[in-house]
């Protein structure tokens, strides 16, 4: 199925002074598509949480928006460092978060519990040394 629409944006590691402006936008972008309600709540946390995810725990990545007749699609993927334990990560509260993004008051540990609680389907892939790739769909109808 072809998607109504598609962007990506880069998300760079470190960067907190930008950190926000791509899920910002997607949630522009899907009110304009006339996406509401409790959907664009979902999507927002969920874009905001893994958007923080790439800038605190990445090398830096992409995340990417596509729009379905049915579905909204957010995926992030990155480069490196991957997420040795992907079980304790899920854990409400577990973080790996560095001094620099805690003293700013990300890091709660709370980023992968609330993407999984807010997307209707939530897959979640990385090899350490390589990369975390996460997929998350949010169904329309």
């Amino acid at each position: 199925m072809d998607a109504l629409f598609q962007t990506t944006y880069p998300v760079e590691s470190a960067d907190y002074t930008s950190a926000g402006r791509a899920s910002a936008d997607i949630k522009r972008k899907l009110k304009q598509l006339g996406v509401g309600g409790d959907v664009l709540r979902r999507v927002a946390v969920a874009s905001y949480e893994v958007e923080l995810n790439l800038v605190i725990h990445s090398l830096g990545g992409e995340l990417s928006l596509s729009v379905y007749p049915d579905t909204v699609q957010l995926v992030s993927s990155d480069r490196g460092p991957g997420i040795p334990d992907l079980e304790m990560a899920m854990r409400e509260g577990y973080s790996t978060a560095n001094d620099e993004a805690r003293s700013l008051g990300f890091g709660a540990g709370m980023g992968l519990p609330n993407m999984k609680r807010n997307a209707d389907d939530f897959e979640i892939a990385s090899t350490v040394g390589v990369g975390t790739t996460i997929t998350m769909g949010f169904r329309l109808n």
